[in-house]
């Protein structure tokens, strides 16, 4: 998709609330202009402009419900400073990439670096390796993208799809990475501890999780 494009398209406030609910679960037109509070009218309009842009698609239930939900996985990157302006052209993340040997740069010691302080020379050579490494952390990025979207994928199997599967595979990963109590976990994922509980009973009630005698939390 044409950087441009996704920009103009974005610069809708109600287009992006409308992506930033879909990012967390299918809705229906009416579920929409409740949340934006818009009539459906303008929801379905912006949904067409979505639609036609490749971002959002739509599938029927068994009630003949029409609910909508994003079609694919992007990225634009947008930068300006007082040097340059400009967006790279989105595109869709990717864990298929070969990292090998394509990201020399990633494992740089950032406090010497050659060319710090060494005159124009120095300043050309540092200009040259920023580039570079600018060229890999994108490409790095879009590789960490695929991955993130693949893991989600196969824990909505776990969790199911109609939960919010990013915060739920923080409150997992919480659970594993630190003492497994609810103020832990809630500090780790930065939410408030009620919102954290209910996460962690629905997971519990899914038979991922399990209450420890400590009142914490572990994998089942």
């Amino acid at each position: 998709m044409d950087s441009a494009v996704l920009l103009n398209l974005l610069g809708n406030e109600n287009r992006r609330r409308i992506l930033r609910l879909l990012s967390h679960k299918s809705c229906y037109v009416t579920e929409i202009s409740e949340y934006l509070g818009v009539s459906p009218k303008a929801v379905i309009d912006h949904l067409r402009k979505l639609e036609e842009a490749g971002l959002v698609e739509s599938h029927t239930d068994d009630q003949r419900r029409k609910y909508f939900h994003i079609a694919r996985s992007v990225r634009l990157e947008v930068s300006v400073s007082p040097h340059s302006f400009g967006a790279k052209s989105a595109y869709p993340a990717s864990r298929s990439l070969d990292m090998t040997g394509r990201c020399s740069h990633l494992n740089i010691d950032i406090a010497d670096q050659p060319g710090d302080g060494e005159g124009l020379e120095g300043l050309a050579e540092e200009f040259d390796r920023l580039q570079s490494l600018e060229r890999e952390l994108s490409l790095a990025q879009r590789w960490v993208d695929g991955r993130l979207n693949e893991v989600l994928d196969r824990l909505n199997g776990h969790i199911g799809a109609e939960a919010d599967s990013r915060f739920y595979a923080a409150v997992l990963s919480a659970v594993v990475t630190t003492d497994g109590t609810l103020r832990e976990i809630a500090d780790d994922v930065d939410a408030d501890a009620a919102t954290v509980e209910d996460a962690l009973e629905q997971l519990t009630d899914r038979g991922l999780l399990s209450r420890r005698d400590d009142a914490g939390w572990e994998l089942a």
